[in-house]
């Protein structure tokens, strides 16, 4: 996942129904003998955020059959789950958030008891769902999700870019599938899975699993969606999306799907995708999941990215037309390997999904996109870093990479220094022992999930060469200690040599930089992001008018004005932002420019209400849970 909010908060298939180009060709993945991946059972493995037992009974893997009835913003049918238990054992315990069953039986139609336990509200948790398994090896669960399951956005037509036809989109991470599908919720306890999914034409549906057939038409005025996912993944990466969309290929294994008026932007926003996975599998080995398609969805989308196998979740607010915001895809992409590949057991080691990831996304946009990119990208990672330190003290015990709490998305840590201890251990080891080490960590790891006391005991065995080097390294400082260790391998200094000297002559005299509009997006920023905090309305009347700044197609650039007008009370900026929050709803944007609006008091805050009155329902549950305490004064 692309991160989702400002470091310091988030520290503490088918044809298309107006197709352009037929969808990828529609495979089997089904194999005779299903992959079943191992439970952890060390200490460290054990995930706080599941009702489950999997030792004692465990999920292998999930077939759903569901009808979406976007009317009543419902998602029912049956859930059937295979389930290996030990001897002796008589139950089997899942994750529920809401769902409403109907019954429970097993292979032969049998009903089984059941029972729902106690609501644990807070974090999502929800309630075990504890059923006798009086010997059965598999269930059929008939339920209904809640019509405000967190994991499900369903969109008006209005909320979308064609205004014609609703839209449904799922998130799953990181423990909101339990809102819609009954089965064991934790990135340790790896399934495989299958779908029957109908929806009412014109609609098409596609998942994060490999379409089987074309739709079948019921006859009905709807149509069912056949997918299967062979490959054992962690739970929250079931996705679905259903609305009105098109696809076009980009490569042999590669394409995109998205509205039709925005597939054409979409298409050549990600051209470069394909070069992107020969990049990566020269770095790590081969593409495990077939097919790397994304679908560009509305704006309403939580997050950047969502790395879905097979079918990477992306949000529209990426699109700038140059391309400069592609390390999202080369991000979601690297998650094939780490993440959806090799998976954090527990989610205080998300930084082994999200730090790897963002270390492996460096090195595909050098690959693709040029040394001088990559760096400069890594040092804005490591202002990221800086920043946090500073606002929230070195020795915070959420510095730490590994934690022993809930999973923070999005915080500087997880995802800037798990990349910098990468990049600092192979700055050290050198990089063709580096990559060869990591290659082996994703080969020998492949469909499993880990935890840190694993990466790093794999290190000092399989990298690590002698005393000398180990102490050197200072990998328990990296991975378990706050702070950031003194072998931090800096960015170079001059990535940003022309930019930091145009921001000292704005500092001091005032000069905006002519050469700004021939600036890298990353260059842009980075002079956007230290300029003086406080500026006059005519300072940035006088910035906007030549730079362009309230134009700009790049909406990191555009939040990062919006944020900077809003910190020095620019009433003409208002209906910018008024505008903004109104379109987009990646919680990287709307949660900083309400807390920025709510800090600024009597001037701020009767703004926030206003804007948030009218918005706030059409927010992901994601991001309106983090506005909604925003608002709170939390």
């Amino acid at each position: 996942m692309r991160r989702l909010a400002a470091p310091l908060a988030l520290l503490l298939a088918s044809t298309a129904c107006t197709t352009m180009e037929a969808a990828p060709p529609a495979t089997s993945a089904l194999q005779p003998e299903r992959m079943i991946s191992p439970i952890l059972t060390s200490p460290e493995a054990v995930d706080a955020s599941t009702y489950a037992e999997p030792q004692v009974a465990r999920v292998t893997h999930v077939a759903l059959d569901l009808d979406l009835d976007f009317a009543a913003r419902r998602a029912s049918g049956t859930a059937t789950l295979d389930v290996l238990a030990a001897s002796g054992a008589n139950e089997i315990v899942l994750d529920s958030n809401g769902l409403e069953i109907a019954r429970i039986t097993d292979g032969a139609g049998r009903e089984l008891a059941y029972e729902i336990g106690n609501m644990v509200e807070e974090g999502g948790k929800g309630a075990p769902l504890t059923i006798q398994l009086d010997g059965a090896t598999t269930l059929r669960i008939e339920y209904r999700a809640p019509a405000d399951a967190s994991a499900l956005q369903w969109l008006s037509p209005e909320q979308t870019a064609g205004k014609v036809h609703p839209f449904l989109f799922s998130q799953g991470q990181a423990i909101l599938n339990r809102t819609w599908i009954p089965t064991q919720d934790s990135p340790g306890i790896r399934q495989t899975w299958e779908a029957r999914i109908t929806a009412p034409k014109p609609l098409d549906v596609v998942m994060s699993g490999v379409r089987q057939g074309e739709p079948e038409d019921l006859g009905n005025g709807r149509r069912a969606f056949t997918f299967v996912m062979d490959k054992p993944v962690p739970p929250y990466l079931i996705a679905l999306a259903a609305g009105d969309i098109d696809f076009r290929a980009i490569g042999p294994r590669t394409g995109v799907w998205a509205e039709p008026s925005v597939i054409a932007r979409a298409r050549a926003e990600v051209a470069d995708t394909e070069e992107m996975v020969v990049a990566a599998e020269k770095l790590y080995g081969e593409y495990r999941w077939g097919r790397y398609d994304m679908i560009v969805l509305p704006p309403a989308f939580p997050y950047g990215g969502m790395e879905n196998p097979v079918m990477t979740f992306l949000t529209p607010t990426f699109i700038a037309g140059d391309r400069s915001n592609n390390g999202l895809v080369a991000h979601e992409l690297a998650h094939s390997w780490s993440g959806n590949l090799v998976t954090n057991a527990v989610w205080g080691d998300s930084w082994l999904n999200e730090g790897v990831t963002t270390y492996f996304e460096n090195r595909i946009v050098e690959a693709v996109y040029g040394k001088k990119r990559a760096e400069q990208e890594a040092a804005l990672m490591y202002a990221n870093i800086l920043d946090t330190m500073a606002e929230v003290g070195g020795d915070a015990p959420g510095t730490a990479l590994s934690t022993d709490g809930g999973y923070e998305l999005g915080s500087a840590i997880a995802y800037d220094k798990g990349a910098f201890f990468l990049r600092t251990v192979e700055r050290i080891v050198g990089r063709t022992r580096f990559d060869a080490w990591l290659r082996q960590w994703f080969d020998n790891h492949a469909f499993q999930p880990a935890t840190s006391e694993m990466f790093h005991k794999d290190m000092m065995v399989n990298l690590v060469q002698g005393e000398a080097e180990a102490e050197a390294l200072m990998l328990r400082q990296w991975i378990f200690e706050p702070g950031l260790p003194s072998n931090v391998a800096k960015p170079d200094p001059a990535a940003f040599a022309e930019v930091d000297r145009a921001v000292t002559a704005y500092t001091s005299a005032g000069t905006i930089p002519a050469a700004y509009s021939d600036w890298t997006a990353a260059e842009q920023m980075r002079f956007l992001d230290n300029l003086p905090k406080e500026l006059t309305a005519d300072q940035l009347a006088a910035l906007d008018a030549t730079l362009g700044l309230s134009g700009t197609g790049n909406n990191e650039i555009r939040f990062l004005w919006l944020e900077m007008a809003l910190e020095n009370r620019y009433d003409p900026a208002v209906p910018q932002v008024d505008a903004f929050l109104s379109e987009v709803g990646r919680a990287k944007f709307v949660r900083p420019l309400f807390q920025v609006l709510w800090n600024e008091g009597e001037w701020g805050r009767p703004i926030a209400t206003r804007i948030y009155a009218k918005t706030r329902d059409s927010y992901h549950a994601v991001t309106r849970a983090g506005v909604d305490r925003v608002m709170d004064g939390e």
